[in-house]
C-alpha cells in the first residue's frame, strides 16, 4: 500500500498547477485597446477550445517525502476521462491510471495489482492528496486554469508595458491576493502568484515554451512551487497533440491481475 501512495502522490503535486495553473492565449492585434475583460475573455474562451489533449514527457517532484524524475504520458477527453501512465527507465510501464468523474483503476504493473473504487470528492482528497474539483484536474494537465469567476469582474490593479499586462484580484473574503504576468509575445501566463493578503506567498509558477497547437497556445516547460507545502514540480513536455479524432484512451491490464477496492 505505501508503494501505490508514493505512486499517487505523483498526482498531488500535479495538481497544484490547477490553482497555479498557465492559460494559452491568441495573438491579440489591437493591443492598445485591449480591456482587462477582453483579455480575460480570450484566455477563457482558448482554454475551452481544447476539447481532448494527448502529452509525452518528463515529470520532476521535489517535496519533502519525494524527490524524483519519471517520464509519462496523460491523454484527457473533456468532459470525463483523465488517464496517467507512470514510466520508469527505458520507457518500461510502471503504471497506469484511469478517473472518471463516476470512478477510477490505478493499475500496479510490477505487482500485478488492480486498484478501483468511486470517485467523489472525499476519494479524490485521498488520491490527490488535495480537495480539487474534477474538472480543475484536467484543465491541470493542460497548463490552464478556469476563469470563469473573472469573467465580469474587474481586476484590482491592470497594468499594460509594452506586450506584458499584469492583473490582481482581490478576494476580500478569503484574503487572498492572485497576480497573472502576461506575456503577448509568449502567448500566454509566464508567471503567477497567490499570497495571503499580508503578502506572504503560497503558491508561484513559471511557465514557457510556449508552442502554438490547433490554434491555441499550449506550454511545453510548467514549473510551479506550493511553498506552503514545500513542494515544487518541473513539467516538459516533448509532444503534444490536441483535437484529434484518434486521440482515445486504452486502459488494458492483464486477465489474472488482483483487484482491490480502494
Amino acid at each position: 500500500m505505501n508503494k501505490i501512495k508514493i505512486l499517487f502522490s505523483v498526482f498531488v503535486i500535479i495538481s497544484v498547477i490547477i490553482i497555479s495553473g498557465c492559460v494559452p492565449t491568441e495573438i491579440i492585434k489591437d493591443k492598445s485597446s485591449l480591456s482587462s475583460e477582453r483579455l480575460i475573455k480570450s484566455l477563457e474562451a482558448n482554454r475551452r477550445k481544447i476539447i481532448n489533449f494527448e502529452g509525452t514527457g518528463s515529470l520532476t517532484v521535489i517535496s519533502n517525502q519525494l524527490n524524483t524524475s519519471t517520464s509519462f504520458k496523460v491523454t484527457l477527453i473533456k468532459p470525463d476521462s483523465i488517464s496517467l501512465m507512470i514510466m520508469g527507465p527505458f520507457g518500461i510501464e510502471l503504471a497506469q491510471s484511469l478517473v472518471t468523474k463516476d470512478d477510477f483503476k490505478f493499475y500496479d504493473v510490477l505487482h500485478n495489482t488492480l486498484f478501483v473504487g468511486s470517485t467523489n470528492e472525499h476519494v479524490l482528497k485521498d488520491i490527490f492528496r488535495i480537495n480539487l474539483p474534477f474538472s480543475d484536474l484536467m484543465d491541470a494537465f493542460i497548463g490552464a486554469v478556469n476563469l470563469t469567476s473573472h469573467l465580469y469582474k474587474e481586476p484590482n490593479s491592470y497594468s499594460a508595458l509594452d506586450d506584458v499586462y499584469n492583473l490582481t484580484y482581490l478576494d476580500s473574503l478569503k484574503n487572498l491576493l492572485t497576480n497573472y504576468t502576461i506575456d503577448m509575445k509568449q502567448l500566454g501566463i509566464i508567471n503567477y502568484k497567490l499570497s495571503d493578503i499580508n503578502g506572504n506567498l503560497i503558491l508561484a509558477g513559471q511557465y514557457s515554451e510556449f508552442k502554438m497547437i490547433e490554434n491555441v497556445a499550449v506550454p511545453f516547460n510548467i514549473n510551479v512551487q506550493n511553498k506552503t507545502e514545500n513542494q515544487e514540480v518541473k513539467i516538459h513536455y516533448k509532444k503534444v497533440v490536441t483535437n484529434l479524432d484518434e486521440i482515445s484512451i486504452n486502459f488494458n491490464i492483464p486477465d489474472d491481475a488482483k483487484i482491490l477496492r480502494w
